[in-house]
């Protein structure tokens, strides 16, 4: 799990009066609406007694834990001890981390990192969400696998043929094979390309025998730093369908996964339901896949697994990873997992770079090894 990107926190409408407790890279944190009505995402922990302030209440433009009633601001300033009486001196180490957040698309996103504005990885664009020749849909849901492996699932070309019967025949066709991909040049965050392909629906045969089955649809997907990914399906004469995954580790081995999809046909609001059926039925296909894939976690190493031809996206995107890494981004899992119950950790902030003196540790970060010359670009 890497630090220093934008993650999916929730959408937008689902966050009203309450906070809620929301799990990411193996962290909890609080996020919270303020009087006017912005969205704050800080570290879940108190620093007073590590209270859960997702326990405790929206109280004016702070959030109260419900343990002693400290109030934080969506700065992450403590504001109010009540134990000291009115207007005491407040110590700034009372300080908890806040994340910058962004409310776009329908989703609250935030980004999770120490990283200054200017140097932060962009977010993935949906060019098209205001079109109104193209309509959005979401779907959320939790899956028991781990993100590497559900980002994998998504830039494999081979595997359609066999996991989703609409879009392959299920291994019928002695002919397939995976075609020619066609790479596009790599703005820095990921690996991108096409491919042509065939399906039951590219058939001359209503019934999607194997008689006339040609490439004659495109798909492309492409990774946005970690844990994001985008697919384009061009399945006939101007009609597409983009879809856009926006993923959260909520530890190494469970994801939060919401899918916008965009449709450029079929535009008519009672169809959403069926088009968000039809893409779960997908989804659940790659899931059930998923579940079943052994190790839980990508191999630390490529020799673990036969890779061929076809695997060159999932290839490229291991060494981005490894990029990210390098970078000292990327959370050292062993090292947390090793204090267990006996420390309590927080994804640094922005502000950390600013202040010190930090009541609740920094996640531990496997050290780098090379500067983050590409986090200036966008």
């Amino acid at each position: 799990m890497y630090i220093n990107f934008w993650y999916p926190v929730i959408q937008s409408k689902e966050l009203e009066q309450d906070p809620m407790q929301i799990k990411m890279l193996g962290q909890e944190f609080v996020v919270f609406r303020d009087s006017q009505g912005n969205a704050h995402c800080l570290s879940n922990t108190c620093t007073h007694r590590g209270g859960s302030l997702a326990g405790g209440k929206v109280n004016g433009d702070c959030i109260q834990c419900p343990y002693h009633g400290w109030e934080f601001d969506g700065a992450g300033q403590c504001q109010r001890v009540p134990s000291l009486g009115p207007n005491p001196n407040i110590p700034g180490r009372t300080r908890i981390d806040a994340y910058p957040v962004k409310e776009k698309y329908g989703m609250i996103f935030a980004f999770l990192g120490d990283l200054p504005e200017e140097d932060r990885p962009p977010m993935m664009e949906i060019p098209e969400f205001d079109d109104p020749e193209w309509r959005p849909t979401w779907i959320n849901f939790q899956a028991e696998v781990n993100y590497e492996r559900s980002i994998e699932n998504g830039l494999d070309p081979a595997h359609n043929e066999f996991v989703h019967p609409n879009h392959g025949f299920s291994g019928a066709n002695s002919e397939y094979k995976v075609n020619d991909l066609r790479w596009i040049k790599d703005k820095g965050w990921g690996p991108a390309f096409y491919h042509r392909f065939n399906s039951p629906g590219s058939t001359d045969d209503k019934w999607g025998q194997i008689k006339k089955a040609k490439s004659d649809r495109e798909a492309g997907s492409g990774t946005f730093g970690p844990s994001h990914l985008w697919t384009y399906i061009r399945y006939g004469e101007g009609r597409e369908m983009h879809q856009y995954l926006y993923e959260c580790p909520i530890d190494e081995t469970r994801t939060n996964i919401w899918l916008i999809n965009m449709r450029n046909s079929f535009l008519e609001p009672e169809m959403d339901d069926e088009v968000n059926r039809r893409n779960y039925e997908v989804v659940m296909q790659d899931v059930v896949v998923l579940n079943a894939v052994h190790p839980k976690i990508t191999p630390p190493t490529n020799n673990k697994e036969f890779m061929l031809q076809p695997d060159q996206p999932l290839l490229k995107y291991r060494e981005k990873l490894k990029e990210f890494e390098q970078w000292g981004w990327r959370i050292d899992t062993q090292a947390v997992a090793a204090t267990g119950a006996k420390a309590a950790y927080a994804i640094p902030s922005p502000e950390r770079r600013n202040s010190k003196g930090w009541v609740i540790d920094s996640i531990p970060l496997v050290a780098a090894t090379a500067p983050a010359s590409k986090a200036k670009a966008s």
